[in-house]
């Protein structure tokens, strides 16, 4: 125990970025940790249990106003990326982290902790299901997939803030800016309906954001000659891998398998699109879309970049 406690020690204080080592929440991943796990005991045990026998609740609004702030915030981080250092300054096929105290490489490391808490803005989305009693879109794995993320962003920070793999976050955050406009104006009513009807290139957006990623973060793999840690490039390769696969797999049975109408995905893919142009179609006040299974596999891992919205 003595020697893994110094080995901890020693990662903590030795090996991770300096510059960041006071910042809020970075002094251990313990207090991230204790987020995450609070909020998967929240949203699957604590909130359904104090909303079993009431009502739930009109949020029509909140949805619009939580849906333009997330759009601003992520506009936001989207341009200090750019700014901080893709457009124009870093090399998309190798860039190493700069661990300096330059303008650039603090301003990096300042939109990297930025990222890093829109993760926690992100827990509203669960939370607004559970507080609409929606709790049949609050699966296991969306829990799990939402609950991870801070956890797996803060080694990003900790140890390396900058450099190759903050292209995911910035295709992330651009990502995000078209998805939450979207869904503030699906929150918005029927008669703005006319103006998303790009539902359907929106998902083949976010594929093809993926196999950007993915491809990204590979290509490094046949450079010997660059020594940007692998272990992020692994970490980061999954996501993409695995993220693709699950749109790709929603994408064949949404829009192009033949029947949809009469069968389900094979493997169960949900893809709940929760919005107003549902017209209070259904008891709950939500439109289920075709081919959607409630619970099932990957409804909440592709639930990270395509959020499911309640209606009013």
């Amino acid at each position: 125990m003595a020697s893994l406690y110094s080995w901890y020690r020693d990662l903590m204080d030795n090996r991770g970025d300096p510059r960041v080592k006071d910042w809020p929440m970075m002094q251990s991943p313990l207090p991230t940790l204790a987020a995450c796990i609070c909020y998967a005991i929240c949203a699957k045990e604590i909130g359904p249990r104090l909303m079993a026998n009431r009502k739930p609740f009109e949020l029509r609004s909140v949805l619009i106003v939580y849906n333009l702030a997330q759009t601003i915030f992520s506009a936001w981080i989207f341009y200090e990326y750019l700014m901080s250092g893709w457009w124009g300054h870093y090399d998309f096929r190798c860039q190493l982290v700069d661990y300096s105290r330059s303008p650039m490489a603090m301003r990096m490391a300042n939109t990297c902790w930025w990222y890093y808490f829109s993760k926690f803005t992100e827990f509203a989305d669960t939370l607004f299901f559970v507080l609409r009693k929606k709790n049949e879109h609050v699966s296991t794995l969306h829990v799990i997939h939402h609950g991870i993320m801070p956890m797996s962003v803060w080694f990003g920070l900790k140890f390396a803030p900058g450099g190759h793999s903050t292209f995911f976050a910035l295709l992330n955050t651009f990502v995000h800016i078209v998805m939450y406009f979207y869904y503030m104006v699906s929150a918005m009513g029927p008669k703005y309906q006319k103006y998303i009807w790009w539902k359907k290139y929106l998902t083949a957006f976010q594929m093809v954001q993926f196999v950007l990623v993915f491809s990204h973060q590979l290509q490094v793999l046949f450079r010997p000659s660059c020594t940007y840690p692998r272990v992020f490039v692994y970490w980061i390769a999954m996501h993409g891998f695995l993220f693709l696969f699950l749109f790709s797999d929603f994408y064949k049975a949404r829009y192009t398998a033949s029947e949809k109408k009469s069968r389900k995905p094979a493997n169960g893919l949900c893809m709940a699109v929760l919005d107003d142009s549902s017209s209070l179609n259904g008891k709950h006040g939500y439109k289920q879309e075709d081919g959607e299974v409630p619970n099932s596999y990957a409804s909440s891992a592709a639930d990270a970049f395509v959020r499911r919205r309640p209606v009013s």
